[in-house]
């Protein structure tokens, strides 16, 4: 493959359907410091790039689980893995169920009959096409997403008089706002939270996630994969950029009336549909080019899905537990297999997704805000093991689920409590809603078989009230912003992960395979002398005469700590340091 479209695939398959419909609302409720997860994606472009991708390509695993059973052994690789399919299931879902809810709203078709056609297609040809398909459907699908976008803001602003008069609304009322540098952590949106707490997530999503290391992976030399990792951030910078336009045009139409106070819509969520059809229902096709849009992230994000669980649930799953008995009838058929997971996991994702239309509030909230939960373990997981060499097999456990544990506190306590937000909310108007209103009561008897239950994230879209006076102590932690969630569970894991290890017998360095390591410092500081970043490798010794074939692996018993003694003896000699290793990464 080529790595253009590759780059293409990378942008389109986090770029959901839920981006599209959830951050025009939050231009419009919150204003435009969210702006600033461009940064964070720029800071985890670079990490998975020269960090993540270049150990993943030469270990050469189909599944990036794989490597935390080199690593740490199989329940580590167990434990992490079903977690992901969780965290993966329960995403898809949602991402299947709003873009329904949008095409639902614009045409009228049932929202079964959306789910159903959308979850069979989608399966359908990720199944008979394979990756292959997947990447070339998905650069198509971005292309598809560009044209909605920019024909959705065009026409948005010959409709408010121009972007730069929309612009100056937004700007009049509060809307526009780059430089809120608040250090606290409770802030939802400042430079910090945005910027550094978002890059977590992506680093997350760039770095170790199977959907993007399995496309990262499929080119032919890791050259070509850290360009297409690059190569990849234009793509997401154009996209977050139009729909935050978009919705800054969205609020200068709408600013003096209100849309949920004037009981048009139910939900913030559903502004954009409700501004594709003011603005656009009246020139013939633009409104099916945005159903378009809006389906051609929802499909990428799903097809991207189907094939990264179906690579772990064949690889992680079926083969370990055949190897012994029909290992060759795994082999033939593997192919085979590989596309009745799909139809398999397809299913049940549409299951899910039923599941979600049935509930209101709480749970949808807490479907879409799993995703960053769940995130810090795993993220943390990689971390001890590639960053950390102490880290034994007890201590990634112990990290990972105490991780979860604190995760699931946290997230599910802000979601329950809701305690109000520090900041106040800014202000919306209802004094240009009564002439408004007959213009919109067509809009508004469509929009109303939306169900009120579709939302982008409880801690992204959450009310904000006054503070009150008596509260629980529990509050001012349940207020962390959700954008710091992926990077405080990667902490956790990461803290009682080394603590741990150290205190049931650390690994030693000297008998890490050196593949399973990032010479952090040497990707960093690649100029600093030799003498200063030697000791920066923590005892790891790189370069190992027998590493290129795979046969040297961590021989440690993390329970006796015996090394076995055929690493013991171990010709220092055949060690070779590598003088610059910044060059070969």
């Amino acid at each position: 493959m080529h790595p253009i479209p590759v780059s293409l695939s990378l942008a389109a398959t986090f770029l959901s359907a839920l981006t599209l419909l959830g951050t025009p609302s939050e231009i419009y409720t919150n204003g435009t410091m969210f702006y600033w997860t461009v940064v964070g994606m720029l800071i985890a472009t670079a990490g998975a790039a020269h960090v993540f991708v270049p150990i993943f390509y030469r270990l050469n695993y189909t599944s990036c689980f794989q490597y935390f059973e080199t690593r740490f052994g199989v329940t580590v690789r167990l434990i992490a893995s079903v977690l992901f399919l969780l965290q993966t299931l329960v995403y898809m879902g949602f991402v299947l169920y709003a873009p329904s809810l949008a095409f639902e709203a614009v045409t009228g078709v049932s929202l079964w009959g959306c789910l159903i056609g959308t979850a069979a297609v989608c399966t359908l040809y990720t199944t008979l096409g394979g990756m292959k398909t997947v990447l070339w459907t998905d650069a198509l699908q971005f292309t598809i997403m560009v044209v909605g976008l920019l024909a959705v803001l065009i026409e948005g602003s010959k409709s408010v008089g121009g972007f730069s008069e929309a612009w100056r609304i937004a700007s009049e009322n509060g809307r526009i706002e780059f430089l809120d540098f608040s250090p606290d952590p409770r802030t939802r949106h400042s430079v910090w939270t945005v910027a550094i707490g978002s890059s977590f997530f992506w680093l997350y999503l760039y770095g170790v996630n199977q959907a993007q290391v399995q496309r990262a992976c499929s080119l032919p030399t890791l050259r070509r994969a850290q360009v297409a990792l690059w190569l990849n951030y234009p793509g997401l910078l154009l996209i977050v950029t139009l729909v935050s336009m978009i919705g800054v045009v969205v609020y200068g139409i709408y600013h003096p009336c209100n849309p949920v106070k004037a009981k048009l819509i139910d939900r913030n969520d559903q502004l954009l549909p409700l501004f594709v059809l003011d603005s656009l229902g009246k020139v013939p096709g633009l409104a099916g080019v945005f159903i378009a849009c809006v389906f051609s992230a929802g499909l990428s994000t799903i097809s991207s899905g189907l094939t990264a669980m179906s690579a772990v649930i064949l690889e992680d799953y079926i083969k370990p537990i055949a190897k012994r008995t029909c290992a060759d009838a795994i082999t033939k058929h593997g192919i085979a297999i590989s596309k009745l997971i799909v139809v398999i996991t397809g299913a049940i994702q549409f299951g899910v997704a039923v599941l979600i239309s049935k509930f209101t509030g709480l749970i949808l909230q807490f479907s879409y805000s799993m995703y960053a939960i769940t995130a810090g373990p795993i993220f943390g997981l990689f971390i001890s093991g590639m960053l950390f060499p102490w880290t034994n097999q007890i201590g990634a456990i112990a990290g990972f689920l105490l991780s979860v544990a604190f995760m699931c506190w946290l997230g599910l306590g802000s979601l329950i409590e809701k305690p109000p937000s520090l900041k106040p909310t800014l202000p919306t108007y209802t004094y240009g809603c009564f002439k408004n209103l007959n213009a919109s009561f067509t809009t508004n008897t469509t929009l109303s078989v939306m169900t009120s239950s579709m939302t982008m994230a409880s801690p992204m879209m959450s009310s904000t009230s006054a503070a009150v006076a008596e509260e629980p102590m529990l509050f001012d932690f349940y207020r962390i912003s959700y954008q710091w969630y992926t990077g405080l569970g990667m902490i956790v894991c990461v803290f009682i992960a080394v603590c741990v290890s150290f205190l049931t017998c650390h690994t030693d360095p000297k008998t890490i395979d050196s593949r399973l390591m990032c010479p952090i410092f040497d990707v960093l500081f690649p100029w600093l002398p030799e003498k200063i970043r030697k000791p920066l490798r923590f005892g790891v010794i790189y370069g190992r005469t027998d590493e290129p074939n795979g046969d040297f692996k961590v021989r440690l018993d993390d329970v006796t700590c015996q090394v076995n003694t055929e690493a013991k003896r171990h010709d220092n000699s055949s060690l070779v340091v590598e003088e610059n290793l910044s060059t070969k990464l």
